[in-house]
């Protein structure tokens, strides 16, 4: 069965123009890991593609060249074996004389795709300076599109997009193909048969995130607590040990990585730079700076200011799912005997966890949350609130600020239920107190107002009518 393309339509839109335009293009295509990107290109262009070959994670030079060489084989299929090539100006010479004769018999456009190009352009391997002089020497004056495409994103910003050397402003079009939202899920869960309700999509997001080769694994007929306990927990499943492959096989040096995501797990409103040198015990210098910036460009980690900060108090905030899941949960208690989840669900940690994890998702989706509330074509600023308590003042910690432009800002809370919320007189009281704290300190003279984001929306009652102006449910995150 032929599995079919879902959402991915500013992405397809981008792939498609480049193919239709009169000049050569060189398309960059990035993205986490298991994200999709290969699949994406494979299936607009399969009726294109004249060429393609991926690289061998950790192979010599002398290996991705006997790779390549296979690849080129398979589709000249020549009478008698090419030599492999001694370097790769040699082999981009080969691939010039088969693309001339491909080029004369064709009459559109012929696409050329290299996947996985960090690990073809190893160190000291010669390919990104042979693969320049084949771009700009030959290939820019055909009609070809030539797809780069890699899972390190930050590799592929600085050696790539940002090169300076030969490939200098070559790259014509840019695809950073990001996971899933959760009505992309839902699409896709649905395309596999896989008919679960929003609350379990929910869930399971929460657990992988919208990663289509997580989601894969996810069968037609188990509820969600069942699915997480076959792909998570189990020895056989593909998360169970999918964090220790995560990060190095994008990041030279990795250990420095998974530290910052170790630490990140431990913090509810995330960390500072200083905070996150102090507790992961890393130098707070241009090491720790690299680092940050590589799982901020791969999607594993998002900057956050606190309302009313300087830049210097940013926070990095860990908004990779399966991480902060593994960490949780499965790095403790995988292979321990049948449906772990099932009472790991039961537990106060999962409690704790459930409300971070659904805080971020309610993050990821603030286009969602603005189009429910209205205000989509308003400029918004999103940010988080924190005041410590002191002994003579009380604190306050406010998982989401939305800062508009219509002289109005919506304070959020944000809580994972597993039915309507209704809010008591103690509760109430703690948002008032909340939103004076931050009246007060902000000295804010725009209209300010609370908005509940809740699983099962919320059942109004006296103490919420006329406190919380808008109740948004997971349904409106779709």
């Amino acid at each position: 069965m032929k599995i079919p393309l879902i959402g991915r339509k500013e992405e397809q839109v981008i792939l498609h123009t480049a193919l239709q335009s009169y000049e050569a293009e060189m398309v960059a295509v990035f993205g986490r890991r298991r994200v999709g990107k290969t699949f994406l290109v494979q299936t607009v262009y399969q009726d294109h593609i004249a060429f393609e070959v991926t690289g061998i994670q950790n192979g010599t030079r002398g290996k991705q060249l006997k790779y390549f060489t296979e690849q080129l084989e398979a589709f000249v299929q020549p009478a008698f074996p090419i030599k492999t090539p001694d370097d790769w100006q040699e082999a981009f010479k080969l691939l010039r004389d088969y693309l001339k004769d491909k080029i004369g018999q064709s009459r559109s456009k012929l696409v050329v795709f290299f996947d996985e190009v960090p690990w073809l352009a190893g160190k000291k391997s010669g390919f990104l300076e042979a693969f320049g002089y084949f771009w700009n020497s030959w290939a820019s004056r055909q009609p070809l599109v030539v797809v780069i495409c890699g899972s390190a994103a930050s590799w592929m910003i600085s050696k790539v997009i940002k090169d300076r050397g030969g490939l200098h402003n070559r790259i014509t079009r840019r695809v950073f193909l990001e996971p899933f939202t959760l009505a992309e899920t839902e699409a896709y869960l649905q395309s596999k048969n896989v008919l679960l309700d929003r609350y379990q999509i929910v869930q399971l997001y929460m657990a992988m995130g919208g990663i289509p080769h997580y989601l894969k694994e996810i069968m037609p007929g188990d509820s969600t607590v069942q699915s997480i306990d076959k792909v998570c927990f189990s020895k056989k499943g593909l998360l169970s040990n999918e964090f220790d492959q995560l990060y190095s096989s994008l990041f030279a040096h990795a250990d420095n990585h998974v530290a910052v995501v170790r630490a990140l797990a431990q913090s509810r409103q995330g960390m500072t730079r200083s905070q996150l040198s102090e507790f992961g015990k890393l130098s707070n210098g241009g090491g720790l700076t690299k680092v940050l910036e590589e799982l901020t460009q791969s999607g594993f980690v998002a900057e956050y200011f606190p309302f009313g900060k300087k830049k210097k108090e940013k926070l990095y905030r860990l908004i990779d799912e399966y991480s902060l899941f593994y960490l949780q949960f499965i790095a403790q208690n995988r292979y321990q005997g049948s449906n772990p989840w099932h009472h790991l669900s039961q537990t106060p940690t999962y409690k704790t966890w459930a409300g971070y994890a659904f805080e971020g998702l309610c993050l990821k989706h603030l286009e969602q949350i603005k189009q429910a509330l209205g205000i989509s074509g308003i400029f918004v600023q999103a940010s988080s609130y924190y005041k410590k308590g002191t002994a003579s003042e009380e604190g306050a910690q406010i998982d989401l600020v939305l800062d508009r432009n219509d002289h109005t800002i919506n304070l959020f809370e944000i809580k994972f239920y597993n039915q309507p919320f209704a809010m008591t007189k103690e509760y109430a009281d703690q948002l008032r107190q909340k939103m004076w704290v931050f009246q007060g300190n902000t000295k804010t003279k725009k209209q300010v107002n609370w908005v509940f984001v809740t699983s099962f929306g919320m059942t109004p009652n006296q103490h919420s009518i006329g406190l919380v102006l808008r109740s948004l449910s997971t349904d409106d995150l779709f």
